[in-house]
């Protein structure tokens, strides 16, 4: 009697249709649980950070601004990531006494950050006066069903929105 130790080609290549056609309809549910966990985690992180420079600002008695530098400037592309400076001499500019106290780095490129302004400000009694706003994270695509948000108050709370409905247009 012979004893066969393999596989056929008729077996194989029926494996091998079976294997392609479950990763073809697993990896789109994949791709949503990417975005998901990639808003969850980023919008997390942007809270923390912001949080941080509330309590540097109180703690250290110095406003501090929360912003994405280009040239040590404040600028409103927020996809490039998060600064977050003491800001003693000119608003809005990394220059002069002013020193860095923490970088987020550059969010996914395929992700979308928007804030209604360009920074955000936290006053030493930790108000945020005049920079108030809610900032928004969309990953992959501007309306996605992901998004995640933060909602920063006047006086200087930083939150999690929410809202269900959120949008980065």
């Amino acid at each position: 009697m012979k004893i066969n130790h393999g596989f056929t080609l008729v077996e194989l290549m029926t494996i091998l249709a079976v294997a392609t056609t479950l990763v073809l309809v697993a990896v789109p549910s994949l791709t949503a649980i990417y975005h998901h966990l990639r808003a969850d985690s980023n919008i997390r992180h942007i809270l923390q950070t912001l949080q941080l420079a509330r309590n540097q600002a109180m703690n250290y008695g110095y406003t501090v601004t929360a912003c994405p530098l280009i040239e040590k400037t404040c600028t409103e592309d927020w996809h490039q990531g998060i600064d977050v400076f003491f800001d003693n001499d000119q608003a809005n500019k990394l220059d002069g006494d002013d020193k860095l106290i923490y970088q987020t780095g550059k969010f996914n490129d395929a992700d979308f950050v928007t804030f209604n302004r360009t920074s955000i400000r936290f006053k030493t009694n930790g108000m945020a006066s005049g920079t108030n706003g809610t900032l928004k994270y969309c990953p992959g695509d501007p309306s996605s069903s992901y998004s995640k948000a933060i909602i920063i108050s006047q006086s200087g709370r930083v939150r999690f929105s929410s809202d269900t409905n959120i949008s980065c247009e």
